[in-house]
């Protein structure tokens, strides 16, 4: 890696936010656009916002993820004059930037990226050739372009040659020199890569991709030389104090994120605010060597989902789904048997390529060592398979893999293995990927390319499949979410918050991202459905005489309906096309089954896009206020907790999105509503009183005490603000109520931030009444009141 200084510690950044605003921009909503935009969000409190890829990226990309040229800032967007010109009036309003950087990948397109078709022209001698992760040992020794949309001889009279370049169909591809001449059947023979149906790209690809996305190359950016091409132009935006913060896109990818966080941080001086898109699994952490403030907030997610979610009732709720969805349901319906079935099928067909370059690493590596060669290839993709199924984070990184991939992993892959001699490549497997066998070049490579396909495996398999596979809360199926655990008590909320303000003060928290499958309104609507199992049960069987294809189907498409709140086929009909060919269990993306695609749009916009579902009886129209006070605590939550609040666009006010791109319509300015109040307020706290809430602010969790305890959820940050917010309020109201459930404020004087002027008093010999508390609203914050000799 490149050697930079030492990154300086946290409390030396120079711009430590106090919280973000993030912004999707695309050519429909520019720099230009953002700019105009400033003086609403300032208003809103923030310190930052934070911007989607600003690099260049294919044209009309609605994200910019796919970047093409690390150069420049993206056209499309305004140049980089339109970049500076927004951070100008940004910084006359107050505001910095954050930026999203994607380091892993690029887009696969030979038009738009420079450096891939320089390596398509030139091959393995090209100075690009570094990098790409391309096997070149593979298949013919060329690199296999997925781009036909039907096998060579199907398009053959379609290709076009002229000026040093092959085209078919829009397509352009860079010959090597000296062959534009050949007939076209030696032409394409005698090129760098080989033009192959769009189907071999699951089986047969030699380069390092995105997930499962072949129009996505992997980037060394491990090599010093790519490292610095391609953060040259990020970096001096970072140097101009133009970018001010870095959100890290999927670090996972990377051969060793550590490496090129250190690299990263020691180019910027440690002076730039940097979170990762780390997604942490159950209880694993941040390793803590990582030179960064945190995460982009996942973490908190799901322990603010969970923290408002009823464990009973959703348990309950689950019996309804298998008895619901019977036969439909898959593998009867049990979250952990979907999730290893799902990776399964990941590993052994989605990605049966990056299993397959694992195996040839592994492969290498036994040829060359005596002791080795007689494990046959076989037995090593079996162990590599077996192995990889049972990772239960997202990858391993320099340190603790032994933690991860534990002997009892082991023996569980062994039992895939009918010889026990055979089962011996397991044992080589776990050691190569742990790094406890040799440290040559394929030792290394395997070590790094085992991490990066886990990381694959367990996004495409629980986050793109098993969550659209098990449904019975969908509120739980979000990134970094457990859907066979959904609620947090209390009690692991506050250890978390106060873990966090320990180790990771810093770190980003959100509620809606650009990733989020839905919006945190729409969780919160289903989450409320786990408070009342009957009531949903009820809902279901009033609409059953709109047939649906299938019942996994029919709950999970009315589910989603109920959180969206008003019918809408327009947008429920992409969203629950998605969510079965991510399922992948009657049609999937690449072999669709049209009849019953065409079955469930029909479904979808006569039922859950026509009826609406939260007004069809009076059962469901008294969940409203439920709704409110879950969607209204958990932002407040979310805002006063350790870490940087991150708002999404429009979430000042109810927002109500379903998974992308219904998620990634342009930012607009609307009617202000509760919660934009509630986020001014907040905000201001955290602007007035930054000791309170940055890197020292202490967390200190309060417990309520009488019959009602359980549904308070409240702390208070650095002695100087209390938040006070209702849980599982449907519950609460069958309970009878707060009744004599009190609360006791830290000492002092205290004001209503949210409004009016009620004052309370702390103390010991002070306790509140809780249903005084919430006589107003749901939530509470309150400011300590200075004294007057202060």
């Amino acid at each position: 890696m490149t050697s930079f200084p030492a990154p300086p510690p946290l409390s030396r950044l120079t711009a430590l936010p106090t919280a973000t605003y993030r912004l999707q921009l695309q050519p429909d909503f520019p720099f230009a656009a953002a700019e105009r935009a400033v003086p609403h969000l300032a208003g809103l409190g923030v310190s930052h916002l934070h911007l989607s890829p600003v690099l260049e990226a294919v044209p009309g990309s609605a994200h910019g993820y796919d970047v093409t040229d690390h150069r420049s800032v993206r056209a499309e967007l305004g140049g980089e004059e339109g970049l500076r010109a927004l951070a100008a009036t940004a910084r006359a309003h107050g505001l910095g930037l954050v930026v999203d950087l994607v380091p892993n990948h690029m887009a696969a397109s030979p038009v738009h990226n420079h450096a891939l078709r320089a390596v398509l022209r030139d091959g393995p001698d090209s100075p690009y050739a570094r990098w790409f992760d391309v096997d070149w040992a593979a298949g013919d020794g060329r690199l296999l372009l997925p781009v036909l949309p039907a096998r060579l001889p199907e398009v053959r009279d379609r290709f076009r040659v002229s000026g040093g370049v092959l085209r078919l169909d829009g397509q352009e591809f860079p010959l090597r020199p000296g062959t534009e001449g050949l007939p076209l059947d030696e032409l394409l023979d005698t090129q760098w890569y080989r033009l192959g149906w769009w189907r071999l790209a699951r089986t047969e690809l030699n380069y390092r991709r995105f997930f499962t996305v072949s129009d996505l190359i992997g980037v060394r950016v491990e090599e010093p030389g790519v490292f610095e091409a391609t953060h040259a132009k990020i970096l001096e935006l970072v140097a101009d104090g133009v970018v001010e913060g870095l959100r890290i896109d999927h670090p996972d990818g990377l051969a060793d994120p550590q490496g090129y966080l250190e690299d990263l941080a020691g180019a910027t001086g440690g002076r730039c605010w940097t979170v990762v898109e780390k997604i942490l699994t159950g209880t694993e952490e941040l390793p803590e060597a990582w030179p960064v403030a945190g995460t982009t907030g996942y973490d908190a997610l799901r322990r603010l989902d969970g923290v408002f979610t009823d464990p009973v009732g959703a348990d309950t709720l689950a019996e309804v789904y298998r008895g619901f969805v019977g036969k439909a349901a898959d593998r009867g319906g049990r979250w952990e048997a979907t999730e290893r079935r799902a990776a399964y099928e990941v590993a052994g067909h989605d990605l049966a390529a990056e299993t397959a370059a694992l195996t040839r690493i592994a492969e290498r590596i036994c040829a060359a060592d005596p002791a080795l060669r007689d494990h046959a290839p076989w037995a090593l993709r079996t162990a590599i398979r077996e192995l990889l199924v049972r990772v239960p984070v997202y990858r391993t990184y320099r340190t603790g893999g032994e933690e991860v991939i534990t002997p009892e992993a082991a023996r569980g892959a062994k039992a895939a293995f009918a010889v026990e001699e055979e089962a011996t490549a397991v044992d080589l497997v776990r050691d190569l990927a742990l790094g406890l066998r040799g440290d040559g070049t394929e030792h290394r490579a395997f070590r790094a390319r085992f991490a990066q396909t886990s990381s694959a495996l367990r996004a495409k398999s629980v986050e793109d499949t098993a969550f659209y596979r098990y449904t019975p809360l969908l509120s739980a199926n979000e990134v970094g979410g457990d859907a066979g655990r959904p609620a947090v008590p209390v009690e692991e909320f506050h250890a978390y918050c106060l873990r966090i303000a320990r180790d990771w003060p810093a770190t980003g928290t959100v509620l809606s991202t650009h990733d989020t499958k839905r919006s945190a309104d729409v969780r919160a609507a289903i989450a409320v459905l786990a408070q009342c199992p009957e009531v949903w049960a009820e809902l279901l069987g009033e609409v059953a005489g709109v047939p649906a294809p299938d019942q996994h189907l029919a709950w999970t498409a009315w589910q989603t309906a109920f959180g969206l709140g008003t019918p809408d086929a327009d947008r429920l009909v992409p969203a629950l096309l998605k969510s079965v060919r991510e399922a992948g269990l009657r049609t999937s993306w690449t072999e669709p089954d049209e009849e019953y695609e065409r079955a469930v749009a029909e479904f979808t916009a006569a039922g859950p896009g026509r009826i609406p579902l939260r007004a069809a009886s009076e059962a469901a129209f008294a969940l409203e206020p439920h709704i409110r006070a879950h969607a209204l605590g958990a932002l407040l939550a979310q805002l006063t907790m350790p870490g940087v609040p991150e708002l999404y666009q429009n979430t000042e006010r109810e927002y109500r999105a379903l998974v992308d791109p219904d998620n990634r319509a342009p930012f607009a300015v609307g009617p202000d509503d509760d919660r934009t109040a509630l986020v001014r307020a907040a905000l201001r706290l955290r602007r007035e009183r930054p000791e309170a809430f940055g890197p020292g602010g202490a967390y200190v969790p309060l417990a309520a005490e009488g019959p009602a305890a359980g549904h308070c959820l409240a702390f208070a940050r650095g002695g100087e603000v209390v938040t006070a917010v209702t849980r599982l309020p449907l519950r609460l109201v069958e309970a009878g109520g707060w009744q004599d459930t009190e609360l006791v404020l830290p000492e002092g004087r205290w004001a209503d931030a949210l409004g009016g002027v009620r004052e309370f008093t702390g103390g010991p010999a002070t306790e509140l009444k809780l249903a005084e508390l919430f006589e107003e609203r749901p939530v509470a914050l309150l400011a300590r009141i200075a004294d007057e000799a202060g």
